[in-house]
């Protein structure tokens, strides 16, 4: 609402399929570059469905064997975006009190507890490693970022499926509203490219099984579509009231300027096909950031190529937005990232946030013909420059989890770049 504390993004980091750290990941979107491959590993061989899109960098070259020990890989991921965005931010000096983190996953430390169950079955309870339990709870990734960094005004975090990234940011957005916070550290991580995981999604058809060319296999809102390429990353942004960037001189991505979240209470699974759930974090998004659908300019849609999510998305989409849905800019970026579960809302946020502070909407892939009756502006081929307004960016999750992010460009005078390091930026602000 308009008598809120205004709330900027001035910090992004990721790992991902895409790339190692956020100019990666937006440098491989303008290109096209997907991250979706077929899967080598011997544990994939005899897998259904044995593509998905691995980050592009092994997390122990970054934090060391050592370190990576007693952090899961899901809590190794987190760690390298928060310190990235950490950085970027210019390593805000502040109270740990006035610090907070809140940082979502949909599984958490997945390849923990299936190892030690691995280790019982083989050895008994003593080979079962002493810190199993913190590097399999879904906290440990928020756990382990709010330790690195000192973290005291409280550590969140959320799980809800495929909204969990999205909802952890609009946790932060809350905290720092609510005068909790000054500075929060927010996002998601997840890390399920795993056996187990792909064979369950495989087992409710939810995958693509377009595994001869792995790179087409996410088609969203095409009429061919037919499921999901399993991904792992993790995205975080860093959140602060503007008054509080500004008297640190730090310049901001994008202001985040409201929140929505619902849910279905239709199907653990399927979502509900009208897609008034969606429609109502949407709507609520657009109160929130004291706007109206006709000031929407950008979505960076969910689409995660399934047939009944991408259709509730399209409904949902035009209940909101109306009869002018159509001239609204649209992206599926998950045709080229493929789906991260509980981070793929922080990623479609720190890409939304880099799309509204370089007005510049990357392009979906794959899309070859839209279904019938999705007559959505679907940028395609080419990215496209984007006018001023409000660029929503959607996250929903299996047990009917909705949750909508609604971003604007900041002033001028505080507005910064991608390719602007936050240390020669916060010199020129000053």
């Amino acid at each position: 609402m308009s008598d809120q504390r205004s709330v900027v993004i001035t910090g992004v980091g990721a790992i991902s399929p895409l790339g190692a750290n956020t100019f990666e990941l937006w440098t491989s979107l303008l290109l096209g570059r997907s991250g979706v491959r077929r899967l080598s590993e011997d544990w994939a061989i005899d897998l259904p469905v044995p593509i998905a899109a691995p980050v592009s960098q092994d997390p122990t070259l970054v934090l060391g064997a050592t370190r990576c020990r007693r952090l899961d890989r899901v809590q190794q991921l987190a760690l390298i975006a928060a310190l990235e965005a950490w950085r970027d931010a210019g390593s805000p000096d502040m109270p740990p009190a006035r610090l907070a983190v809140a940082i979502g996953s949909g599984i958490g430390g997945i390849h923990t507890m299936l190892q030690q169950h691995r280790n019982l079955n083989a050895r008994g309870a003593r080979a079962v490693a002493p810190y199993s339990m913190t590097m399999a709870l879904p906290n440990g990734a928020a756990v382990a970022v709010g330790l690195e960094l000192g973290a005291q005004a409280g550590v969140h975090a959320p799980v809800s499926a495929c909204a969990s990234g999205a909802e952890a940011i609009a946790l932060g957005l809350d905290l720092i509203r609510a005068g909790r916070a000054d500075v929060v550290i927010a996002g998601g991580a997840e890390s399920a490219v795993h056996a187990l995981t792909l064979g369950g999604f495989a087992a409710l058809r939810a995958l693509s099984t377009r595994i001869d060319d792995p790179a087409s296999a996410s088609r969203p809102f095409d009429r061919d579509r037919d499921g999901f390429v399993l991904g792992e990353g993790a995205a975080i942004v860093v959140l602060e009231s503007e008054e509080h960037a500004r008297r640190r001189h730090c310049p901001a991505y994008a202001e985040l300027a409201g929140a929505g979240m619902s849910s279905d209470a239709y199907h653990p699974v399927a979502p509900s096909p009208d897609g008034q759930g969606a429609a109502r974090a949407m709507a609520s998004a657009l109160r929130d950031a004291s706007d109206t659908p006709s000031g929407v300019v950008h979505i960076n849609a969910h689409a995660t190529s399934t047939p009944l999510g991408d259709a509730a998305e399209v409904a949902a989409i035009r209940a909101v937005i109306g009869a002018g849905s159509g001239a609204v800019a649209v992206t599926a970026t998950k045709s080229l990232t493929g789906h991260l579960l509980g981070a793929s809302g922080a990623l479609a946020a720190v890409i939304t946030t880099i799309s509204t502070s370089e007005r510049t909407v990357p392009a979906t892939v794959n899309h070859i013909q839209a279904d019938d009756g999705f007559d959505l502006d679907l940028v395609c081929r080419t990215p496209r420059p984007l006018s001023a307004g409000i660029a929503l960016s959607n996250s929903f999750g299996f047990g009917g989890h909705n949750a909508c992010l609604a971003f604007r460009r900041p002033d001028d005078d505080i507005a910064r770049s991608i390719a602007q390091p936050a240390e020669h930026a916060s010199a020129a602000a000053a």
